[in-house]
């Protein structure tokens, strides 16, 4: 296998049918029956998202930032990023990567870059997350005319070296996905030359 094998492609089998089962705020989900290459059929529930961003923020003294809010599917207070969704018509991932640290984080940053970005459940799910590192950052704190709702009501917030972040994260002690995925990408991202 070369490099230019390494990688994800683009491909789409013909769909017979589909149907929209359930359309919620953040999520849907649609029927989708496929054509096999033998002539075969088979059926597919696909749940659709809007899309999504999270921030690794990273000082200057290597701490990120952390929130902890109460996830109900799992019934647990999360450790986390900065993330949210897609909320807004035509917004662009990075500029709802800033929205997000400034809303959740209180913080904005001055130097950003992609870390990843991810199909989360690509076997049941079309959500895509974008995952930015966020450096040089200034505490400024709620921006104007925010006000937290849901989760976000009891959310904290903390500044964690990152090798304790890596470690906790080795011991399974925390678990979001997202969290996971992006903190040792970045952790990686350090120790390239230049990183």
């Amino acid at each position: 296998m070369t490099d230019d094998d390494l990688a994800d492609t683009s491909m789409s089998w013909p769909v017979v049918s589909t149907a929209d089962i359930y359309q919620g705020y953040v999520i849907g989900v649609r029927r989708d029956t496929l054509a096999n290459g033998d002539g075969s059929t088979f059926t597919r529930d696909v749940v659709t998202h809007k899309g999504a961003v999270a921030v690794v923020a990273v000082d200057d003294a290597d701490r990120v930032l952390i929130l902890t809010q109460y996830r109900h599917p799992p019934a647990q207070r999360m450790v986390e990023l900065p993330a949210g969704l897609l909320d807004n018509e035509g917004e662009e991932p990075l500029e709802a990567a800033k929205r997000e640290l400034a809303e959740e984080g209180h913080i904005t940053a001055t130097r950003w870059s992609p870390l990843l970005e991810l199909i989360l459940s690509p076997g049941t799910s079309d959500e895509v997350i974008t995952i930015y590192l966020a450096k040089g950052v200034d505490d400024t704190g709620v921006p104007e005319g925010f006000v937290a709702g849901d989760e976000e009501v009891t959310m904290t917030r903390r500044w964690v070296p990152m090798t304790e972040l890596v470690d906790a994260i080795l011991k399974g002690a925390v678990r979001n996905s997202v969290l996971v995925a992006g903190v040792l990408a970045a952790w990686v991202d350090r120790q390239r030359p230049g990183g």
